[in-house]
């Protein structure tokens, strides 16, 4: 048996045991080995990594590292050695810096920056520049270790013009910089744990389809919880999957034994923001029958969506918000993420609740940060055990990648006109709809969708486009990775499993960021021609019983 047939049964095998990251990469060798003549490129429209980046925020960042360096050499220069940065002065330097520099890339945008933090901030101007320079020559442990002092307060400017829309909020949140979202994640998830707010077996609700790493976490030996699924399985008038949520869905988080939610919002692969309405309904949940739910919400694709509102907006005080920098600015490369806490939350009240036995254990665990370890507020106690309490002095995310966040935060910030935002959403539903052309299908337009992923379901497509016998001939003579492998096969294309992210059996996550236009027209054709391929099949069987009888 030769190579291409012992990947081809290794990938039958293994469809639906492993992560369809895991799959993904089998298929893209699959489809290597089909094509060595070169006759297809390749077309991998599995993972969500963009093909853009910002470059004006870039620009800008290394720019002022150019001056960050200058200020380094004017202390101390020693051949290949320099000094550290000095604050005082540093602003008027700076402004000399800019005039001797005016016709570099990046000094116009770097300008709109500084002066964000001075003018609109009323930061003290050496204060906040030298926070800047010395934080990018990155020779200082990040101090706080949470997050630099005005790096947060630009970065939570930021969240709250992208997720909250300047809701009238009484107080602030608090921020950690931590490495992208899923570090975030995995953070709450152990300092959960180690506060005992959640314990083993524990019951936890998720809201799929999601991140398949999200439902794979709650499993986990260490942490072992009963899980609850609320699906979006919601349609629209004609039937199909609107990727919303239905009222006896949600009606399962009346269980006050359920202590957790986990939450991507928009989703993934739907892609699509929560209706008001059904934010309504949760917060009308959670007031009236489950006061004490922690609510986790990874709001990366927020920024795709009109008008989007976290819940971090909706619901402050139940809600601890993740998010990532990684998809809207191309930065995945970066890790740049944050934590966010309001100031009062449901977190710090179920610490002073817990019992005395617990408590105590609390207090050993934070006792070398503080006289008061009990009064650790919970967002500092994820600081803490993301070193392991002991290494809390080395916690924080590095200072470059804080000041690269701050400059992606204040790029958005002075961009008064959204010229990147409608750009990037642009590209996203122009490939959409490219994609769709190509299917031969009719696009819903829905206000809700960020488009940046599509979930096409095979068996919803093939009985709205046909009848129910075809997706039940569908259904009992192939499988769904039947499709995934012909793709990969015959024309190079690698796409994911829906089910992997606790999706319908039978849809495919196509991503539309990563590939250029023209590939989603292609991908389109493609799966256009191989369904239209199992009608005719499916057609002449039909014919032949006729004939038969």
């Amino acid at each position: 048996m030769n190579n291409f047939n012992l990947q081809r049964e290794e990938i039958e095998r293994v469809y639906g045991k492993i992560s369809p990251f895991e799959l993904k990469d089998k298929l893209i060798s699959l489809a290597g080995e089909s094509n060595e003549s070169g006759a297809h490129s390749l077309l991998d429209a599995g993972r969500g990594n963009p093909n853009w980046i910002a470059a004006s925020p870039r620009e800008a960042f290394f720019t002022f590292g150019q001056f960050a360096v200058e200020e380094s050499r004017r202390t101390w220069s020693d051949n290949d050695l320099a000094g550290m940065p000095q604050k005082k002065g540093i602003a008027r330097r700076f402004v000399d810096f800019v005039r001797r520099n005016e016709n570099i890339k990046g000094i116009e945008t770097l300008k709109k920056i500084i002066n964000y933090g001075v003018t609109v901030k009323r930061f003290d101007a050496d204060e906040w520049i030298y926070e800047l320079a010395d934080g990018i020559i990155g020779d200082d442990y990040p101090v706080p270790d949470r997050m630099l002092k005005h790096v947060e307060s630009v970065v939570h400017d930021y969240l709250i013009q992208e997720l909250c829309y300047n809701e009238p909020l009484e107080r602030k949140f608090d921020l950690f910089a931590v490495e992208g979202a899923t570090a975030g994640m995995c953070y709450i998830f152990d300092s959960l744990i180690a506060n005992n707010i959640l314990s083993k077996g524990d019951k936890v609700a998720l809201m799929a389809p999601i991140f398949t790493p999200y439902l794979e976490i709650p499993h986990l030996p260490r942490y072992n919880f009963e899980v609850v699924d609320i699906v979006a399985n919601a349609a629209y008038k004609d039937g199909t999957c609107s990727g919303q949520y239905s009222d006896s869905e949600l009606k399962k988080l009346c269980d006050p034994s359920i202590k957790a939610l986990f939450v991507v919002n928009p989703s993934n692969p739907p892609s699509v923001a929560m209706k008001p309405q059904i934010v309504r309904y949760l917060k009308e949940m959670v007031e009236n029958y489950n006061p004490n739910l922690m609510i986790i919400s990874d709001d990366v694709y927020g920024t795709f969506v009109d008008d989007f509102h976290s819940l971090m907006a909706d619901l402050p005080y139940n809600t601890i918000g993740v998010y990532s920098f990684s998809k809207y600015f191309g930065v995945t490369g970066w890790r740049l993420g944050t934590i966010a806490l309001y100031e009062d939350n449901v977190f710090d009240k179920l610490l002073r609740e817990l019992d005395s036995d617990k408590k105590e254990r609390a207090r050993r665990r934070y006792a070398a940060l503080s006289t008061n370890p009990e009064e650790i507020p919970f967002i500092d106690r994820i600081v803490a055990d993301s070193r392991q309490v002991a290494l809390n002095h080395t916690a924080g995310l590095s200072t470059p990648q804080q000041v690269q966040m701050a400059f992606f935060a204040l790029f958005a910030l002075v961009d008064k006109e959204d010229r990147y935002k409608n750009l990037t959403k642009s590209i996203c539903h122009r490939r959409q709809k490219l994609l769709f052309k190509g299917l031969g299908l009719e696009l819903k337009e829905d206000p809700f969708s960020a488009a940046y992923y599509t979930q096409f379901d095979l068996l919803e497509w093939a009985e709205h486009n046909y009848n129910k016998e075809f997706a039940e001939y569908l259904k009992s003579n192939y499988k769904p990775i039947d499709i995934l492998m012909k793709l990969a096969e015959e024309s190079s294309i690698v796409l994911l499993s829906g089910s992997g992210f606790h999706g319908p059996e039978w849809s495919i996550r196509i991503s539309l960021a990563n590939l250029n236009d023209e590939s989603y027209s292609k991908i389109g054709e493609v799966i256009h021609k191989i369904l239209e391929n199992y009608v005719e099949d499916w057609k002449k069987l039909k014919t032949a019983k006729i004939v038969k009888a």
